[in-house]
Protein backbone atom coordinates (compact mmCIF):
# COMPACT_ATOMS: atom_id res chain seq x y z
CA UNK A 1 0.00 0.00 0.00
CA UNK A 2 1.36 3.58 -1.12
CA UNK A 3 1.07 6.78 0.68
CA UNK A 4 -0.59 9.60 -2.29
CA UNK A 5 0.24 12.66 -0.48
CA UNK A 6 1.81 13.72 -3.09
CA UNK A 7 2.01 12.77 -6.95
CA UNK A 8 4.64 9.79 -7.19
CA UNK A 9 5.06 10.22 -10.51
CA UNK A 10 7.00 13.27 -10.14
CA UNK A 11 9.60 11.01 -8.46
CA UNK A 12 12.68 9.61 -10.12
CA UNK A 13 12.27 5.98 -9.93
CA UNK A 14 14.65 4.00 -7.28
CA UNK A 15 17.22 2.89 -9.06
CA UNK A 16 19.79 -0.59 -8.43
CA UNK A 17 22.98 1.70 -10.52
CA UNK A 18 22.71 4.82 -8.16
CA UNK A 19 22.57 2.95 -4.85
CA UNK A 20 25.86 0.55 -6.51
CA UNK A 21 27.63 4.11 -7.35
CA UNK A 22 27.32 5.09 -3.72
CA UNK A 23 28.36 1.65 -2.18
CA UNK A 24 31.67 1.57 -4.46
CA UNK A 25 32.43 4.74 -2.88
CA UNK A 26 31.24 4.28 0.82
CA UNK A 27 30.75 0.72 1.20
CA UNK A 28 32.05 -0.26 4.61
CA UNK A 29 35.29 -2.01 5.18
CA UNK A 30 34.22 -5.67 7.64
CA UNK A 31 36.40 -8.41 7.88
CA UNK A 32 34.44 -10.85 6.19
CA UNK A 33 33.35 -8.49 3.03
CA UNK A 34 35.09 -8.80 -0.44
CA UNK A 35 35.36 -5.06 -1.29
CA UNK A 36 33.41 -3.93 -4.60
CA UNK A 37 37.30 -3.11 -5.80
CA UNK A 38 38.84 -6.75 -5.30
CA UNK A 39 35.66 -8.20 -6.78
CA UNK A 40 35.62 -5.77 -10.03
CA UNK A 41 39.28 -7.37 -10.35
CA UNK A 42 38.18 -11.03 -10.48
CA UNK A 43 38.53 -11.92 -6.52
CA UNK A 44 36.03 -13.87 -5.01
CA UNK A 45 34.61 -14.00 -1.36
CA UNK A 46 34.86 -16.69 0.68
CA UNK A 47 31.52 -18.56 1.11
CA UNK A 48 32.80 -19.49 4.15
CA UNK A 49 33.03 -16.20 5.63
CA UNK A 50 29.92 -15.35 4.09
CA UNK A 51 28.15 -18.03 5.71
CA UNK A 52 29.81 -17.56 9.48
CA UNK A 53 29.18 -13.55 9.05
CA UNK A 54 25.86 -14.09 8.21
CA UNK A 55 24.97 -16.65 10.70
CA UNK A 56 26.86 -14.58 13.40
CA UNK A 57 24.92 -11.32 12.66
CA UNK A 58 21.30 -13.29 12.57
CA UNK A 59 19.74 -10.78 15.88
CA UNK A 60 23.24 -9.37 16.77
CA UNK A 61 24.96 -5.84 15.65
CA UNK A 62 28.30 -5.97 13.39
CA UNK A 63 29.75 -4.25 15.96
CA UNK A 64 29.30 -7.16 18.62
CA UNK A 65 29.80 -9.45 16.09
CA UNK A 66 33.53 -8.60 14.54
CA UNK A 67 35.64 -9.89 17.48
CA UNK A 68 33.77 -13.01 17.70
CA UNK A 69 33.71 -13.95 13.85
CA UNK A 70 37.56 -12.81 14.22
CA UNK A 71 38.32 -15.23 17.08
CA UNK A 72 35.84 -18.05 15.12
CA UNK A 73 38.50 -17.48 11.77
CA UNK A 74 41.20 -17.53 14.15
CA UNK A 75 40.72 -20.80 15.60
CA UNK A 76 38.70 -22.48 12.82
CA UNK A 77 40.16 -20.92 9.49
CA UNK A 78 38.05 -23.37 6.92
CA UNK A 79 34.52 -25.05 7.46
CA UNK A 80 36.64 -27.77 7.75
CA UNK A 81 38.86 -27.24 10.78
CA UNK A 82 34.91 -26.08 12.26
CA UNK A 83 33.63 -29.68 11.48
CA UNK A 84 36.51 -30.98 13.41
CA UNK A 85 35.74 -28.83 16.47
CA UNK A 86 33.46 -30.19 19.43
CA UNK A 87 30.19 -29.37 20.02
CA UNK A 88 31.62 -27.97 23.65
CA UNK A 89 34.37 -25.45 22.12
CA UNK A 90 32.16 -24.38 19.59
CA UNK A 91 30.14 -23.52 22.11
CA UNK A 92 32.10 -22.34 24.30
CA UNK A 93 33.55 -19.51 21.87
CA UNK A 94 29.88 -18.45 20.90
CA UNK A 95 28.75 -18.22 25.00
CA UNK A 96 27.95 -14.04 25.06
CA UNK A 97 26.29 -13.77 21.37
CA UNK A 98 23.12 -15.14 22.35
CA UNK A 99 20.50 -16.80 20.32
CA UNK A 100 22.67 -20.22 21.22
CA UNK A 101 20.48 -22.57 18.62
CA UNK A 102 22.62 -20.70 16.06
CA UNK A 103 26.07 -22.30 17.23
CA UNK A 104 24.56 -26.01 17.16
CA UNK A 105 23.01 -25.22 13.96
CA UNK A 106 26.51 -23.91 13.05
CA UNK A 107 28.32 -27.11 14.09
CA UNK A 108 25.18 -28.98 12.51
CA UNK A 109 25.92 -26.93 9.04
CA UNK A 110 29.90 -27.29 8.96
CA UNK A 111 29.08 -31.08 9.48
CA UNK A 112 26.61 -31.40 6.60
CA UNK A 113 28.61 -29.27 4.23
CA UNK A 114 32.07 -31.06 4.95
CA UNK A 115 30.34 -35.17 5.03
CA UNK A 116 27.52 -34.44 2.31
CA UNK A 117 29.66 -31.71 -0.05
CA UNK A 118 32.86 -32.26 0.30
CA UNK A 119 33.69 -29.56 2.00
CA UNK A 120 31.92 -26.77 -0.39
CA UNK A 121 28.87 -24.68 0.11
CA UNK A 122 26.08 -24.75 -1.96
CA UNK A 123 26.12 -22.33 -4.89
CA UNK A 124 22.73 -21.70 -5.26
CA UNK A 125 19.90 -20.17 -2.22
CA UNK A 126 18.06 -23.64 -3.17
CA UNK A 127 20.57 -25.90 -2.12
CA UNK A 128 21.41 -23.38 1.01
CA UNK A 129 18.25 -23.77 2.05
CA UNK A 130 18.73 -27.94 2.53
CA UNK A 131 21.41 -27.03 5.22
CA UNK A 132 21.30 -27.18 8.85
CA UNK A 133 20.30 -23.63 10.13
CA UNK A 134 19.97 -21.98 7.02
CA UNK A 135 16.19 -20.51 6.13
CA UNK A 136 14.93 -17.94 3.60
CA UNK A 137 16.90 -14.70 4.63
CA UNK A 138 20.20 -16.37 4.89
CA UNK A 139 20.42 -18.59 1.43
CA UNK A 140 19.51 -15.66 -0.26
CA UNK A 141 22.47 -13.28 1.63
CA UNK A 142 24.86 -16.06 0.99
CA UNK A 143 23.72 -17.15 -2.85
CA UNK A 144 23.80 -13.27 -3.47
CA UNK A 145 26.62 -12.11 -1.85
CA UNK A 146 29.36 -15.10 -2.22
CA UNK A 147 28.12 -16.07 -6.08
CA UNK A 148 26.01 -13.30 -7.16
CA UNK A 149 23.09 -14.65 -7.71
CA UNK A 150 19.81 -12.30 -8.25
CA UNK A 151 18.33 -13.43 -4.67
CA UNK A 152 16.45 -10.75 -3.09
CA UNK A 153 17.91 -10.13 0.17
CA UNK A 154 15.90 -8.77 2.75
CA UNK A 155 16.81 -8.07 6.13
CA UNK A 156 15.82 -5.14 8.88
CA UNK A 157 17.70 -2.60 7.29
CA UNK A 158 16.54 -3.27 4.14
CA UNK A 159 13.01 -3.12 5.29
CA UNK A 160 13.69 0.10 6.70
CA UNK A 161 15.09 1.46 3.45
CA UNK A 162 12.45 0.04 0.99
CA UNK A 163 9.41 1.06 3.18
CA UNK A 164 10.52 5.09 3.22
CA UNK A 165 11.27 4.56 -0.47
CA UNK A 166 8.21 3.25 -1.62
CA UNK A 167 5.98 4.81 1.59
CA UNK A 168 4.52 1.43 2.77
CA UNK A 169 1.98 1.59 5.00
CA UNK A 170 1.36 -2.19 5.64
CA UNK A 171 2.59 -2.42 9.25
CA UNK A 172 5.49 -4.99 9.56
CA UNK A 173 5.51 -7.67 9.72
CA UNK A 174 2.53 -8.16 7.19
CA UNK A 175 4.19 -5.98 5.00
CA UNK A 176 7.49 -8.65 4.95
CA UNK A 177 6.02 -10.14 1.43
CA UNK A 178 5.33 -6.87 -0.17
CA UNK A 179 8.55 -5.28 0.67
CA UNK A 180 10.48 -8.75 -0.64
CA UNK A 181 8.52 -8.22 -4.05
CA UNK A 182 9.38 -4.55 -3.91
CA UNK A 183 13.42 -5.73 -3.65
CA UNK A 184 13.21 -8.76 -5.92
CA UNK A 185 11.77 -6.01 -8.40
CA UNK A 186 15.26 -3.58 -7.80
CA UNK A 187 17.38 -6.37 -7.48
CA UNK A 188 19.63 -6.19 -10.43
CA UNK A 189 20.86 -9.12 -12.50
CA UNK A 190 24.51 -7.97 -12.42
CA UNK A 191 26.66 -7.39 -9.14
CA UNK A 192 23.47 -9.01 -7.17
CA UNK A 193 25.81 -9.55 -4.08
CA UNK A 194 27.18 -6.16 -4.02
CA UNK A 195 23.57 -4.39 -4.65
CA UNK A 196 22.73 -6.79 -1.53
CA UNK A 197 25.62 -5.53 0.94
CA UNK A 198 24.70 -1.64 -0.59
CA UNK A 199 21.13 -1.62 0.47
CA UNK A 200 22.65 -3.65 4.30
CA UNK A 201 25.34 -0.06 4.19
CA UNK A 202 22.49 1.81 3.46
CA UNK A 203 19.86 1.26 6.09
CA UNK A 204 23.30 1.09 8.78
CA UNK A 205 24.73 4.81 8.03
CA UNK A 206 22.35 6.86 5.97
CA UNK A 207 18.61 5.64 6.15
CA UNK A 208 18.79 5.16 11.00
CA UNK A 209 15.69 4.11 12.45
CA UNK A 210 15.96 8.48 14.14
CA UNK A 211 17.27 11.22 12.07
CA UNK A 212 18.03 9.73 8.60
CA UNK A 213 20.65 11.78 6.64
CA UNK A 214 18.62 12.04 3.76
CA UNK A 215 20.56 14.52 1.97
CA UNK A 216 23.80 11.94 1.66
CA UNK A 217 21.12 9.27 0.28
CA UNK A 218 21.80 8.20 -3.25
CA UNK A 219 17.77 7.55 -3.16
CA UNK A 220 16.50 10.58 -1.50
CA UNK A 221 15.34 11.77 -4.79
CA UNK A 222 13.35 8.59 -5.10
CA UNK A 223 11.76 8.03 -2.02
CA UNK A 224 8.54 8.58 -1.07
CA UNK A 225 8.64 8.80 2.57
CA UNK A 226 11.30 11.95 2.09
CA UNK A 227 9.30 14.16 -0.31
CA UNK A 228 6.12 13.83 2.35
CA UNK A 229 8.60 14.03 5.63
CA UNK A 230 7.36 10.95 7.57
CA UNK A 231 10.70 9.73 7.24
CA UNK A 232 10.97 8.67 10.62
CA UNK A 233 6.83 7.19 10.47
CA UNK A 234 8.78 4.04 8.38
CA UNK A 235 8.57 1.18 8.96
CA UNK A 236 4.86 1.26 10.16
CA UNK A 237 4.93 -1.36 12.97
CA UNK A 238 2.22 -3.00 14.57
CA UNK A 239 1.56 -1.93 18.44
CA UNK A 240 3.84 -3.64 20.62
CA UNK A 241 2.50 -6.32 23.35
CA UNK A 242 3.83 -6.71 26.96
CA UNK A 243 6.61 -8.94 27.35
CA UNK A 244 5.35 -12.13 29.50
CA UNK A 245 7.15 -12.55 32.86
CA UNK A 246 9.15 -14.90 33.99
CA UNK A 247 11.17 -15.68 37.70
CA UNK A 248 13.84 -18.23 38.79
CA UNK A 249 16.74 -19.06 41.15
CA UNK A 250 20.01 -18.81 40.58
CA UNK A 251 22.81 -20.61 43.07
CA UNK A 252 26.39 -19.71 42.91
CA UNK A 253 28.44 -21.98 45.06
CA UNK A 254 31.70 -20.80 45.78
CA UNK A 255 34.54 -22.92 46.64
CA UNK A 256 37.31 -21.24 49.21
CA UNK A 257 39.95 -21.31 46.29
CA UNK A 258 37.60 -19.68 43.78
CA UNK A 259 35.33 -22.02 41.99
CA UNK A 260 32.44 -21.96 41.24
CA UNK A 261 29.39 -24.75 40.61
CA UNK A 262 28.37 -25.52 37.31
CA UNK A 263 26.29 -27.88 35.22
CA UNK A 264 24.95 -27.97 31.77
CA UNK A 265 21.42 -27.30 30.82
CA UNK A 266 19.67 -29.70 28.49
CA UNK A 267 20.57 -29.93 24.81
CA UNK A 268 17.10 -28.87 23.74
CA UNK A 269 15.40 -26.30 24.81
CA UNK A 270 16.41 -22.80 25.49
CA UNK A 271 19.83 -22.23 26.07
CA UNK A 272 19.97 -25.79 25.17
CA UNK A 273 23.47 -27.06 26.07
CA UNK A 274 24.73 -23.95 27.33
CA UNK A 275 26.20 -24.14 30.88
CA UNK A 276 24.79 -22.67 34.15
CA UNK A 277 24.27 -22.22 37.47
CA UNK A 278 22.32 -24.23 39.09
CA UNK A 279 18.93 -23.49 39.65
CA UNK A 280 15.17 -23.51 39.86
CA UNK A 281 12.77 -23.72 37.18
CA UNK A 282 11.64 -20.12 35.41
CA UNK A 283 7.88 -19.84 36.57
CA UNK A 284 5.99 -18.26 33.69
CA UNK A 285 3.21 -15.53 35.41
CA UNK A 286 5.57 -14.25 38.50
CA UNK A 287 7.76 -11.22 38.86
CA UNK A 288 9.64 -13.06 42.02
CA UNK A 289 10.95 -16.37 42.95
CA UNK A 290 10.53 -18.83 45.85
CA UNK A 291 13.35 -19.24 49.05
CA UNK A 292 16.03 -21.87 48.66
CA UNK A 293 14.46 -25.27 47.77
CA UNK A 294 15.87 -25.68 44.45
CA UNK A 295 19.54 -25.44 45.65
CA UNK A 296 22.16 -28.11 44.43
CA UNK A 297 23.47 -28.68 47.89
CA UNK A 298 23.00 -28.39 51.37
CA UNK A 299 24.58 -24.67 52.43
CA UNK A 300 24.62 -21.35 54.10
CA UNK A 301 22.62 -19.42 51.39
CA UNK A 302 22.50 -15.76 51.74
CA UNK A 303 20.19 -14.09 49.07
CA UNK A 304 21.79 -10.89 46.61
CA UNK A 305 20.23 -7.76 47.64
CA UNK A 306 18.94 -6.70 44.18
CA UNK A 307 17.70 -9.86 41.45
CA UNK A 308 19.29 -10.00 37.83
CA UNK A 309 16.71 -8.68 35.00
CA UNK A 310 17.35 -10.63 31.56
CA UNK A 311 14.89 -9.46 28.70
CA UNK A 312 14.85 -12.29 25.89
CA UNK A 313 13.14 -12.04 22.65
CA UNK A 314 9.77 -13.60 23.89
CA UNK A 315 9.98 -12.64 27.44
CA UNK A 316 11.44 -11.03 30.80
CA UNK A 317 13.31 -12.91 33.26
CA UNK A 318 13.90 -12.21 37.05
CA UNK A 319 16.14 -14.42 38.71
CA UNK A 320 16.79 -14.17 42.84
CA UNK A 321 20.97 -14.84 43.24
CA UNK A 322 21.67 -16.86 46.13
CA UNK A 323 25.35 -17.62 47.03
CA UNK A 324 26.74 -19.90 49.31
CA UNK A 325 30.71 -20.22 50.93
CA UNK A 326 31.74 -23.66 50.83
CA UNK A 327 35.21 -25.55 51.15
CA UNK A 328 38.00 -26.78 49.25
CA UNK A 329 37.38 -30.26 49.18
CA UNK A 330 33.29 -29.98 48.68
CA UNK A 331 32.42 -32.76 46.26
CA UNK A 332 29.89 -31.28 43.35
CA UNK A 333 26.77 -33.07 43.11
CA UNK A 334 26.70 -35.76 40.23
CA UNK A 335 25.42 -33.39 37.24
CA UNK A 336 27.55 -30.79 37.84
CA UNK A 337 31.28 -29.56 38.69
CA UNK A 338 33.72 -27.26 39.68
CA UNK A 339 35.20 -24.26 37.38
CA UNK A 340 38.53 -23.06 38.91
CA UNK A 341 38.68 -19.13 38.68
CA UNK A 342 40.54 -19.59 35.71
CA UNK A 343 38.56 -21.92 33.73
CA UNK A 344 35.11 -19.96 34.61
CA UNK A 345 35.88 -16.77 31.93
CA UNK A 346 36.59 -19.76 28.80
CA UNK A 347 33.21 -21.68 29.99
CA UNK A 348 29.61 -21.86 27.51
CA UNK A 349 27.68 -19.25 29.78
CA UNK A 350 25.26 -17.39 28.37
CA UNK A 351 24.64 -13.47 29.27
CA UNK A 352 21.95 -14.48 31.99
CA UNK A 353 24.29 -16.66 33.54
CA UNK A 354 27.14 -14.46 33.72
CA UNK A 355 24.93 -11.83 35.26
CA UNK A 356 24.25 -13.79 37.88
CA UNK A 357 27.73 -14.92 38.96
CA UNK A 358 28.48 -11.25 38.75
CA UNK A 359 25.77 -10.60 40.89
CA UNK A 360 27.82 -12.68 43.53
CA UNK A 361 31.53 -12.37 42.66
CA UNK A 362 32.31 -9.48 40.95
CA UNK A 363 34.59 -9.72 38.19
CA UNK A 364 34.59 -13.82 38.16
CA UNK A 365 33.51 -14.31 34.59
CA UNK A 366 36.27 -11.83 33.28
CA UNK A 367 38.54 -13.06 31.15
CA UNK A 368 42.35 -12.42 32.57
CA UNK A 369 44.83 -11.52 30.36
Amino acid sequence: MIAAMIPTATLSPPRAADLLAWYDRHARRLPWRTAPAERRTGVKPDPYRVWLSEIMLQQTNVTTVKPYFEAFLGQWPTVADLAAASTEDVMKAWAGLGYYSRARNLKACADTVVRDHGGRFPETSAGLRELPGIGAYTSAAIAAIAHDEPAAVVDGNVERVLSRVFAVETTLPAAKKEIAALQAQLTPQARAGDYAQAMMDLGATICSPKRPACSLCPWEMACVAHANGTEELHPRKAAKTDRPERAGAAFVAIRSDGAILLRKRPERGLLGGMTEVPGSEWIQGAKTAHGTEAAPLAADWQRVAAPVIHVFTHFRLTLDVWHARLPDAHPAPGDSWWASAIDLPHEALPSVMKKAIEAAVPGATRKRK
